[in-house]
């Protein structure tokens, strides 16, 4: 049977049902024109005339003014014989719909929150309004006021229950618990005029989002909008994302399926795997970032059962996002879990962290699947998947430096992808390792200054086994997943994937410069945290200070270059009081970080000698930059001089490398300022420029030398060759 006729079939089954409803108002009409109400006064329902508050005072306790009226013998039976007639149309309906095998969606509603006739008749009742304005004339008439075009309880019980005081026992069907409301099927309708209305005056309508499900459209509720998505579950992407045990867990025949409780930072693995378990079970996938629609002030609770309530109308399986928003203090509150747990089908909670139940009596199980940052082989497999037959680059590189989710994978290729196209020209491996960077943590910034690399290996001059010791860094990151991962090393001999090492020498020898030079080798970026800017004097306060940076961190793949660690660190023999005692705690608390820290840290010190040897041997490198020697301080001004500025022949770098004992980073802002004082004075750098520049940076250094000394050097420098 076509999908159309299906559509159809439900509509008629409506109609009909509606059918009885229509009875019911016929009936309930001729008797307030039996009680002597006269329909032809146009103020009626305004003023209250002397004879009517007699007869108001005359009329049994719980009666309406129709109960007051008795329908002729013949009359009653024509009434209920049309009842009869409606109800025999809605069963002929319903027979048909079971033979083609296609549940109405009016009787699947009912089946599903447990709705009776009174319930079911109340929806209709409810519902009738919206889908045919001459119900609300109509309903105003029979509550005597024209301005009221939704149905009160009170209507309600006239139309389905007998007069007296016995009627009054269903009032308890209109609770917040009652199904109709639990559920969100039926909702009171907020007066404009009255705060807090009596019961029975409380006036009823249905849910639009139910309505819209009954006439064949799903619609989520207003509530959720448009953080809830209604979609056919797809495993593709699953069946190669998700580890083969992980599927075979989903493709058991479970009696009682548990409630499923995702936990770690893959979403899109989590999606994946919640597409599959849909799949596998026959069912639609009903999607809802709880953290969204919490976010807008919505609350948990009602976030919840809104989505479950929208599942059971579809027959979904319910995939709670962003669960993490609905806990406290590590645990959701009882009653919270209990609705997803009296959920009858599979349920699936996700969110970041891990988490456990409290205070909650339950029967069912809860099944905690990990989805954790996928290991190497893993990320090899995506980026391979993603880049599909093109790879402008070795994905092991990119797999091996960058711990990105699946999701972070895919985005990054596309992204890659968008830079390539809009140079016009096939991508590179550069495009992807700038791609993967910026799909990295990118709130890291906030808290770390980023720096963007500018040296090469050529650039840097250091010592043969201070260089060797360099590239021992790079060495041990790129290899990390073969080692630790293929090869087993992480078991028991790695606690982490971590690198730690220590810069220490003297200001301007070199240990920004290397960072920076790793972090290029690497494509990763890097970022320099100044300690002296977090260390604080308050207990407690630096570790605060540190854990916010490696938790932002964790995420971001970067190299943390930590500067000017010679605010925190000093020699354990040297405690004199509680401070001193504390501070070691900090400096074991910022190890420990480095330690567990899945990426590269690095800590720069000037003076070696404060750091204590306890300390050292937890790093795995310590490089020390010595100050450069004549040899090297040549070399340094060789190197430095940037070959595009204009300089007179007869500089002679040799002379200032012996006569004056500098490190890289003074040169370089001697370069610097010479280069300033020659674009104001004759365009070419010359050797009083560089004279000149040297005296102001020993200045600033302190270190004094006099006119006459200079002149001696540059008389000196007349006679030495040039270098």
């Amino acid at each position: 049977m076509s999908g159309t006729v299906k559509h159809d079939l439900s509509l008629r089954h409506l109609q009909a049902e509606l059918a009885r409803i229509d009875v019911l108002l016929r009936r309930e009409v001729r008797r307030w024109q039996l009680s002597g109400q006269d329909q032809n006064d146009a103020f009626r329902g305004l003023y209250i005339s002397d004879g009517e508050a007699n007869a108001l005072l005359d009329r049994p306790f719980a009666n309406s003014w129709g109960d007051t009226a008795t329908l002729a013998p013949d009359e009653d039976q024509r009434y209920a014989e049309a009842l009869l007639q409606a109800a025999q149309q809605a069963r002929t309906l319903a027979d048909m719909a079971k033979r083609q095998d296609h549940p109405l969606r009016l009787g699947h509603l009912a089946h599903v929150f447990g709705l009776d006739r009174f319930d079911l008749d109340t929806l209709l009742i409810c519902l009738a309004p919206t889908l045919d304005l001459r119900y609300e004339r109509l309903y105003g008439y029979l509550q005597d006021d024209v301005t009221q075009k939704r149905p009160t309880i009170n209507l309600i019980l006239n139309l389905l229950s007998a007069p007296g005081p016995e009627r009054l026992t269903l009032l308890s069907r209109f609770s917040a618990e009652a199904p109709l409301f639990r559920n969100h099927l039926v909702e009171p309708i907020v007066s404009q005029t009255e705060t807090n209305p009596p019961l029975l005056r409380q006036a009823l309508r249905v849910d639009d989002a139910v309505v819209s499900w009954l006439l064949g459209e799903y619609r989520p509720h207003a509530d959720l909008g448009a953080n809830a998505k209604l979609l056919i579950p797809r495993h593709d992407e699953a069946v190669w994302m998700l580890p083969a045990e992980m599927r075979a867990l989903f493709e058991q025949d479970m009696a009682k399926m548990p409630v499923l409780a995702f936990y770690g930072p893959d979403r899109t693995a989590q999606f994946a795997a919640a597409h599959y378990a849909a799949e596998r079970r026959g069912r639609v996938l009903l999607t809802v970032e709880l953290d969204a629609v919490i976010d807008r002030g919505l609350s948990p609770a009602r976030a919840v059962r809104l989505t479950l309530c929208d599942a059971r109308l579809n027959g979904a399986i319910p995939f709670l996002s962003g669960w993490d928003a609905c806990l406290i203090n590590g645990s959701p509150p009882p009653n919270l879990l209990s609705e997803v747990l009296s959920y009858p089908e599979v349920a699936i909670i996700s969110g970041r962290a891990p988490w456990r139940p409290a205070d909650t009596e339950r029967d069912r199980n809860l099944l905690w699947l990990e989805f954790p940052i996928p290991g190497y082989p893993q990320r090899q497999a995506l980026w391979r998947h993603y880049l599909g037959n093109d790879e402008p680059v070795d994905v092991s590189a990119l797999a091996g430096q960058f711990l990105l989710t699946a999701g972070q994978i895919r985005d990054a290729v596309a992204a890659a992808q968008d830079a390539a196209a809009q140079r016009g020209t096939l991508w590179q491996g550069t495009d992807l390792f700038a791609a993967a960077r910026a799909y990295s943590n990118p709130r890291l910034a906030s808290l770390a200054r980023k720096v963007v690399p500018r040296y090469d290996w050529d650039d840097l001059i250091l010592p043969q086994d201070q260089i060797a010791l360099l590239h021992e860094i790079v060495d041990t990151v790129r290899g990390r997943p073969l080692v630790l991962e293929t090869w087993g090393v992480g078991e028991k001999l790695a606690s982490s994937a971590g690198v730690t090492a220590l810069f220490a020498g003297p200001s301007g020898t070199g240990k920004t410069m290397s960072a920076e030079i790793i972090a290029s080798e690497l494509h990763q970026d890097l970022y320099k945290i100044d300690l002296s800017t977090i260390v604080s004097k308050y207990i407690g306060e630096t570790e605060k200070n540190l854990e916010r940076i490696f938790t932002e961190a964790q995420a971001s793949n970067a190299i943390l270059f930590f500067d000017e660690a010679d605010a925190l660190f000093g020699k354990r023999s040297e405690v004199r009081d509680s401070h001193d005692r504390y501070a070691n705690i900090e400096i074991s608390y910022l190890l420990q970080r480095m330690e567990i820290y899945d990426g590269v840290t690095i800590l720069a010190t000037n003076l070696r000698a404060n750091l204590d040897e306890a300390f050292t041997r937890r790093l795995q490198f310590a490089v020390d930059f010595p100050f450069p020697d004549e040899e090297n301080r040549l070399r340094i001004w060789q190197t430095l001089f940037p070959p595009g500025v204009p300089r007179d022949e007869d500089i002679n770098f040799g002379l200032l490398a012996r006569h004056f004992k500098l490190s890289g980073g003074n040169i370089r802002n001697i370069l610097v300022n010479a280069a300033y004082l020659a674009a104001g004075d004759g365009g070419r750098v010359t050797m009083d420029h560089l004279l000149h520049s040297t005296r102001r940076e020993l200045q600033k250094m302190g270190r004094l030398m006099g006119e006459k000394d200079f002149a001696e050097r540059r008389a000196w420098n007349l006679k030495a060759p040039v270098l």
